[in-house]
């Protein structure tokens, strides 16, 4: 069976946003597969619908058996069972797993876009990335993640990591 490596970002801003983190670390062990690397847990303006509480944010890369699709819907499966209602894009939520990269695959599908369109104009996505995989190529654009990290316009904080 084939390893695949993917990097998930995390975030909430509602409930106990570190406790449905550390939820989130759990179920995806239990559902997704062995987490490799972990980013250090970061709190950050909200980006999009900027109305609402700051987020704390988290990437991680995972070894999985899981294909791509399969793997969105454990990322929603995991969502639906903390507790996540899908109401208003970029809104406020219990838990959200992004899938920032897929091996170094490019894929355009309906529902399912790898790598994630705003990797490269979101601070809080990127300086996490950065921290446990500054080096990793961008498959479409052919940069890194620091290279991405530097060109991004985003000015919206992201403190220091949050423990």
């Amino acid at each position: 069976m084939k390893l695949n490596s993917a990097y998930l970002l995390l975030g909430a801003n509602l409930g106990n946003p570190a406790q449905q983190l550390h939820s989130a670390l759990s179920e995806i062990e239990i559902q997704i597969g062995k987490i490799q690397e972990r980013s250090s847990v970061y709190e950050s303006a909200a980006w999009g619908l900027v109305e609402q509480p700051a987020f704390l944010n988290q990437v991680l890369r995972v070894d999985t058996t899981l294909s791509a699709i399969e793997l969105l819907r454990s990322c929603q499966q995991i969502e639906n069972k903390l507790g996540r209602v899908r109401e208003i894009k970029w809104g406020a939520r219990i838990i959200d797993i992004d899938i920032l990269y897929f091996n170094r695959d490019v894929i355009d599908e309906v529902d399912l876009n790898i790598p994630h369109p705003y990797i490269s104009e979101r601070n809080f996505t990127l300086i996490p990335l950065v921290e446990i995989a500054p080096n990793y190529i961008h498959p479409i654009l052919n940069q890194s993640n620091s290279e991405l990290l530097e060109t991004c316009s985003d000015q919206s904080s992201v403190s220091q990591p949050y423990e």
